[in-house]
């Protein structure tokens, strides 16, 4: 219940950083203002005796994100990949959130995997290992299935986490609601309706099913994207707190020193990496959404393997234009269209004077093309997007934040693997082919395909529909002038027809 007793859990949070030691420590890697260090120590260090003790052998941050459960942890995993943020040592430490937390026994595994297949575990698995990783929501086995001999990875639910992710996402919706009342100039980011987007991921996330049907749909997407592999689903060994899928062995793509001794480029995978994420995100609008290290590894023939879908990203094919017309235009350096894109698409009040919001795009651009590529971040330009569109009233785009979120993650493994890649120019020749193809007469006559398509579906009840609104009209208030209401009709049905052929004199043409 999203009601006032959710001031505990805030309060307990402070607490817990302060008892842990990690509220001194976060906010000087956040390089904290001294206005926010007083108050967020003045209202969790009166209350540092309720905080959780947490695992005493975890460093500070990880200790106390750890204790406060896993809608935390999935924050300390976003931290990790940020060293530009939050530096390399807080960086380091937060990897851990990744896939080493404590494990459960495996007999509470083993168990849950016979409640959801409905036959014994030891039946079904020959072989059923301890826990090779755990998350903050699932921990993986490697199992060889009894029948075939295969060996697979199986993932397992943590009991109760549910309830526990539940009591976490009621807190923010609290948190969210206070933050709107108190100040109410935040509203135009709509925090409510963030919180709600973030709920509906992570309720996602705790339905295996729907993992393993999001696993299948993207490796049918990507069947043919070179240096890019994804395990295999195995539905019969699937339910919903149980997943089973192909093993592939690999070095995981955190472990720097690791992917030096095997022989692989660095730089390469840096690349690659970023590129696969755009082609995903661009070409099919469906995009694995939390490419954190401890979710991706890298195979002895060099393939890019991914783990864990159960955060996956969609958007639709109009928004996908206008993403990729803003990162084009920025990669240009056309300001000018790159606000043409944000009123366009109603991003930015009408009201506002686009050349204005050109200026001030500018301003952003600018600076950052002037920097190292050592500097140049997707990161720093949303920050700086985030002030501009501030000013001119732009209201938070709840579908673009799993886009943006990811692309800051996956930016962070990029640069973990390459400090020195240049996000540009990594990126632009991806941006370029899907503006080829989705922007210009090709793309033209795609749509008028597609809507040829529709209308040659609905063609069969184009009379009926036109006869039913003339029937209606007919019936509706004598208020309304005979004249004028056949005369309405008369022009909409002349539009509906002057609509048909000119598209199909539009395909002749294009065809």
């Amino acid at each position: 219940m999203r009601g006032p007793h959710n001031i505990w859990r805030l309060i307990v949070t402070g607490a817990t950083l302060e008892r842990t030691g990690a509220m001194g420590i976060v906010l000087d890697a956040m390089d904290a203002p001294r206005s926010l260090r007083v108050a967020a120590r003045m209202l969790g260090w009166p209350f540092k005796w309720l905080g959780y003790k947490g695992d005493l052998s975890m460093p500070p941050a990880p200790r106390a994100l750890t204790a406060l459960g896993p809608a935390y942890i999935k924050f300390g995993q976003v931290l990790s990949t940020r060293p530009d943020v939050v530096g390399d040592e807080m960086a380091g430490q937060m990897r851990v959130l990744q896939d080493k937390l404590p494990p459960f026994p495996i007999e509470v595994a083993k168990r849950s995997v016979t409640e959801e297949l409905g036959r014994p575990a030891d039946e079904l698995f020959s072989m059923f290992s301890e826990p090779v990783a755990a998350a903050s929501i699932a921990q993986v086995h490697q199992a060889t299935i009894a029948e075939t001999g295969e060996i697979v990875a199986v993932k397992v639910l943590r009991p109760g986490i549910e309830k526990a992710f539940r009591k976490d996402i009621d807190a923010f919706y609290f948190g969210a609601q206070m933050v709107e009342l108190l100040s109410p100039s935040s509203r135009r980011l709509r925090p409510m309706d963030v919180i709600e987007h973030f709920e509906g991921v992570v309720m996602g996330e705790l339905d295996l099913r729907l993992e393993s049907s999001a696993a299948s749909e993207f490796l049918a997407n990507t069947k043919g994207d070179a240096g890019f592999s994804l395990p295999e689903i195995k539905w019969n060994l699937s339910a919903k707190r149980v997943m089973t899928l192909g093993w592939a062995d690999g070095v995981p793509l955190g472990d720097n020193d690791a992917i030096d001794a095997a022989g692989h480029d660095r730089s390469a995978l840096a690349t690659r990496v970023l590129q696969l994420f755009l082609q995903h995100a661009l070409r099919d609008g469906f995009f694995h959404a939390d490419m954190h290290q401890g979710n991706l590894k890298v195979a002895p023939n060099g393939d890019i393997i991914a783990y864990d879908f159960g955060i996956m990203g969609h958007i639709d094919e109009y928004t996908r234009r206008v993403y990729a017309e803003i990162l084009f235009g920025f990669i240009r350096r056309d300001y000018k269209r790159v606000a043409e894109v944000h009123f366009e698409a109603g991003y930015v009040p009408a009201d506002r004077d686009v050349d204005e919001f050109a200026r001030a795009l500018r301003a952003v651009g600018e600076p950052i093309f002037g920097m190292d590529a050592t500097h140049i971040s997707m990161a720093r330009l949303l920050n700086y997007l985030f002030e501009v569109t501030e000013r001119f009233g732009m209201e938070t785009r709840t579908e673009l934040i799993l886009l943006q979120r990811t692309m800051v993650v996956v930016e962070g493994v990029a640069r973990s693997l390459d400090s020195r890649m240049n996000i540009w120019q990594v990126a632009q020749p991806v941006v370029e082919d899907y503006i080829k193809g989705s922007i210009g007469p090709r793309a033209i006559g795609s749509d008028l395909a597609k809507t040829a398509k529709v209308l040659a579906r609905f063609g069969p009840r184009l009379p009926g529909l036109v006869e039913a609104a003339l029937i209606r009209q007919a019936q509706e208030s004598p208020s309304y002038a005979p004249g004028k209401t056949r005369s309405r009709s008369l022009w909409f049905l002349s539009g509906v027809l002057t609509g048909a052929v000119i598209l199909g004199a539009s395909l002749i043409l294009w065809l």
